[in-house]
């Protein structure tokens, strides 16, 4: 074997062999993980941050509902399509007015990277807005409504209320 081949075999992904259920029956069938190096530290990284993004929705989730907010639902999503982004709310919940207040939670280890309420750019707010109208076609009547923000810099959590509005 050359060593331009072992080269090669070295970069090809990794097939493992594992049982698929067919219409056929049970037949062996061929996973390909994804090779060593890049792609799992992506993976890797991928996994951290949404976990990170998990504890600081329970973290926001459990700081709102301490000061009276009760929670409806957690990351409604909306879809638009194969080549459109939806939406996503973190949090849904209902204040003591009874306004229905859909909640962005900021999750930021690093204040120095621009903080986490000035990540929600116009973009983002454009999918939130998208996701509410779903949410609320849902619904028989139609109550008051605000969009928050929950930073999360570090050990500091800020609520911004009425953070944007749908104008």
């Amino acid at each position: 074997m050359s060593s331009k081949s072992s080269i090669d075999a070295a970069k090809a992904p990794q097939e493992t062999q594992t049982i698929a259920d067919t219409a056929e029956g049970l037949k062996p069938a061929v996973r390909v993980s994804p090779p060593p190096g890049r792609d799992r530290e992506r993976v890797a990284e991928c996994n951290a941050r949404a976990e990170a993004g998990r504890k600081g929705e329970d973290r926001a989730c459990h700081w709102l509902e301490a000061r009276g907010l009760r929670l409806l639902e957690r990351n409604y999503r909306v879809a638009c399509g194969p080549s459109r982004r939806g939406g996503e709310i973190d949090l849904i919940l209902r204040d003591r007015d009874g306004t229905l207040v859909f909640v962005e939670v900021r999750t930021r280890r690093n204040p120095m990277a621009g903080g986490a309420a000035a990540s929600v750019g116009p973009a983002k707010r454009a999918r939130l807005i998208r996701a509410a109208r779903s949410y609320l076609a849902r619904l028989d009547r139609v109550p008051p409504c605000r969009f928050d923000v929950v930073a999360i810099d570090g050990d500091r959590v800020q609520w911004l209320k009425a953070a944007f509005n749908e104008a």
